[in-house]
């Protein structure tokens, strides 16, 4: 690891414009690990051109903020993406129109991109990653509190709270240190937990409609006409991701939620049985416990729900 860290590092101090990019749909680890990763090296290298590019998310601005870049800005820039596990998800295409792409990730590595490539499987969270980054190079870094601020989001995002697997020793150490550095930690959490009132009545609406089979597996289907009906977008539905998991016999679950174009993108969950292998077989992918995948009709719906179940019994 430590031969990758020396490697970005050396391209990070070589080029004096860098362009950081996520993932297309983020969560709070794809922005907090943007935002955190750019407020380090604009805190450190205040003489270099600092960008955050993507889809602007007004409800991640308490994170930070993407920057409007021209085409041209991309000429001899250093590209970096994080929390992204396959190129076709990076958000702005224009990632390959830079210099040198580097991939900082914590995803499995199944479809590797870029110049050079950091990843870390075992890291709680890709913000986690990052702030292992500074904290191996703190002698010529800087940690400002907005960066803790977004790296913390996103350890918090990641863990659900320090509920899931993923957390580590490990990932206590940093979040202690980000708190230490300024993150609000109580803050943080509870900004996450907020929901609005449209998705606290969609929750319901899961909870009274979850479907739970034998050996655990669960299911619910939200159909574009069940978001219309609460006034909710495919993207409001994230909040409700998790709510199956806290039934004490539900053990793995699918959240199907249609798309515009009549497809399902489907939420994968789980407690204990790896679904990322299920998820490869329905054009997603993802880690062992959280993964995403789509059907394109119901008949596919019913081929994911027969293979969740038969994987929640044999790993029972």
């Amino acid at each position: 690891m430590a031969d990758q860290l020396g490697e970005i590092f050396k391209q990070i101090k070589k080029y004096n414009k860098i362009i950081i990019h996520r993932h297309q749909r983020p969560d709070p680890d794809a922005i907090g690990s943007q935002v955190g990763l750019g407020e380090i090296l604009k805190a450190s290298f205040p003489y270099k051109q600092i960008y955050l590019v993507g889809k602007h998310i007004p409800g991640f601005d308490w994170i930070g903020t993407m920057d409007d870049i021209s085409s041209a800005t991309f000429d001899d820039a250093l590209v970096i993406v994080t929390d992204t596990a396959n190129a076709p998800r990076i958000d702005d295409r224009r990632f390959n129109n830079g210099d040198k792409l580097i991939k900082i990730d914590h995803h499995p590595n199944d479809e590797p991109f870029g110049d050079l490539m950091w990843v870390q499987p075992s890291a709680s969270s890709c913000s986690e990653m990052i702030y292992d980054f500074y904290q191996h190079f703190a002698d010529e870094l800087t940690l400002p509190k907005k960066a803790a601020h977004a790296l913390y989001a996103g350890i918090i995002g990641d863990t659900g709270r320090f509920l899931y697997p993923a957390t580590t020793p490990r990932t206590m150490l940093v979040a202690g240190a980000l708190m230490a550095a300024g993150a609000d930690a109580a803050a943080i959490s509870r900004r996450e937990d907020e929901i609005s009132l449209p998705v606290a009545r969609l929750s319901a609406y899961v909870y009274e409609h979850l479907t739970i089979l034998d050996h655990g597996a669960a299911y619910v289907v939200l159909t574009d006409e069940i978001l219309k009906k609460f006034g909710l977008t495919e993207a409001g539905t994230s909040a409700v991701v998790s709510l199956p998991g806290r039934i004490k016999n539900v053990s793995a679950w699918a959240i199907f939620v249609q798309q515009e174009d009549g497809h399902y993108r489907i939420r994968l969950r789980s407690k204990g049985p790896f679904i990322n292998e299920l998820a490869k077989h329905h054009d997603g992918g993802g880690h062992p416990l959280a993964s995403g995948a789509k059907a394109k009709d119901e008949t596919e719906i019913k081929q994911v729900i027969a293979e969740l179940a038969q994987l929640a019994q044999t790993q029972k």
